[in-house]
């Protein structure tokens, strides 16, 4: 059966036009540049290709008390997003095994609201374990270049790291570093007082991550081995980055809408729902973040959704010491990273950033990411010009706890379709989840 959506605001070909929307089933069959008289008409309203987040931790199975496929993925589609690709911790087991990774898919069999992939962890195992994860599915490999907080998740050294990259060289699989060296001396000792957040900004320096990405990048370029750099904060690295980009360094950078979002000027002492590594920098900082990402230095945004019960973020004491550090923001991917970007870039600028652009990093630039014909029927339509205040009832996170609560954000989503069905239309949910699990395919790297 076919179904039509128009608009006179469109995302096709890199820009808005009127259009509408034919899908059959699961995918866009045509385009029109007419309104169809069957046509949902959503008039005024953008609709782009569903976002994209390649930075999510979910949690399940293990930690399903932090998080969970079920509240996560509702959380994605109620911000617009219809793919997204969940961590390989802070779930128990961690997946670094193939072992881990089917209890993972298996756990998130009918609780999926949104498409969901999956990446390898590496800590230091058999490079061939990791190939093995590879060829099960998994769309790359994380690692941790610095304490990642999670015991069954260490860091991977130097040595270890160079045999994995080794395993993947020139097979076009991307190698993702938490770049932070906490070998190197911090700013200042965080224990003088832990409630400061300056403080805690001072504990984890530029330095930090300076350093380990020079190094990360320097060590994939030696072994011809795809680097992408996740959660950028530091700014001072940006003209290297900007420098290696045009020597065609393999190398890809993301960075999160909490760094665009918040400055650490306005963090207050004890507010540790904001604690996280790298840590929130000054306005400045963020700042040049923006610029970068104008200047295509940074490649596009991605969450890092990483979700904790209250009692583990330290409300209570506001020990930045103490706390888990991670943002919760998965809904939030949208509307937070348009509310810091509308005034630096055109919202034509800002569509790619969360589309085609992690679209093509995870090699599936023919499947998700635009609006053309044999794509999926993946849709956001939202409206980039009206605000919404952030409050706990229209939270669909497990724990209702976040930076982003009591803010006015801009960009209301009025529907998402997964899978060519509104899963989210109007405030209303579809009665099943229409998610699907994403494996890689070798096909998927032609």
């Amino acid at each position: 059966m076919m179904k039509y959506l128009f608009s006179d605001r469109v995302w096709v070909e890199g820009v808005l036009q009127r259009a509408t929307i034919c899908m059959e089933e699961d995918r866009i069959s045509s385009i029109l540049d007419h309104r169809h008289p069957g046509a949902v008409d959503y008039s005024g309203s953008v609709i782009m290709p569903g976002a994209i987040d390649v930075h999510v931790h979910i949690n399940e199975p293990g930690r399903t008390d932090w998080e969970g496929f079920h509240t996560a993925t509702r959380a994605a589609a109620r911000g617009g997003t219809t793919t997204l690709i969940d961590m390989p911790l802070n779930s128990s087991p961690v997946v670094t095994t193939t072992e881990a990774f089917e209890q993972k898919i298996h756990a998130a069999q009918g609780k999926l609201w949104v498409n969901t992939g999956f990446w390898a962890g590496a800590i230091g195992q058999d490079p061939n374990d990791v190939v093995r994860l590879i060829e099960a599915g998994c769309f790359g490999v994380k690692v941790f270049l610095s304490n990642s907080g999670i015991d069954e998740f260490p860091n991977i050294s130097a040595q270890n790291l160079e045999l994995l990259m080794r395993a993947l060289s020139d097979k076009d699989i991307p190698v993702l570093a938490h770049c932070e060296l906490d070998t190197l001396p911090p700013g200042s000792p965080i224990n003088k007082d832990p409630r400061v957040y300056a403080n805690y900004l001072a504990s984890r320096p530029k330095s930090w991550e300076n350093e380990a990405i020079k190094m990360f990048a320097k060590l994939c370029k030696e072994h011809h081995c795809k680097a992408h750099i996740v959660h950028l904060a530091s700014d001072e690295i940006l003209p290297w980055l900007r420098t290696q980009k045009m020597k065609q360094t393999p190398l890809t950078v993301e960075t999160c809408p909490h760094y665009l979002f918040f400055c650490s000027e306005e963090i207050e002492d004890g507010n540790t729902l904001l604690k996280c590594a790298p840590p929130i920098r000054s306005d400045a900082n963020r700042k040049h973040l923006l610029k970068g990402i104008k200047e295509g230095i940074i490649d596009f945004l991605a969450t890092d959704h990483s979700p904790a019960p209250p009692n583990l973020k330290a409300i209570d004491t506001g020990d930045f010491v103490e706390a888990w550090g991670g943002i919760s923001g998965l809904q939030f991917l949208l509307s937070a990273s348009w509310t810091a970007l509308k005034n630096s870039v055109t919202l034509e600028q800002f569509i790619p950033l969360i589309t085609d652009r992690p679209a093509k990093f995870l090699g599936l630039a023919s499947e998700i990411g635009k609006i053309a014909p044999g794509y999926k029927a993946d849709f956001c339509v939202w409206n980039p010009e009206a605000t919404f205040k952030v409050m706990e009832e229209n939270i669909e996170h497990r724990h209702k706890e976040s930076p982003y609560l009591d803010k006015t954000l801009h960009g209301t989503i009025q529907a998402t379709y997964v899978n060519g069905l509104a899963c989210l239309k109007e405030g209303k949910w579809q009665k099943h989840p229409p998610g699907r699990i994403l494996l890689k395919t070798k096909s998927q790297d032609a």
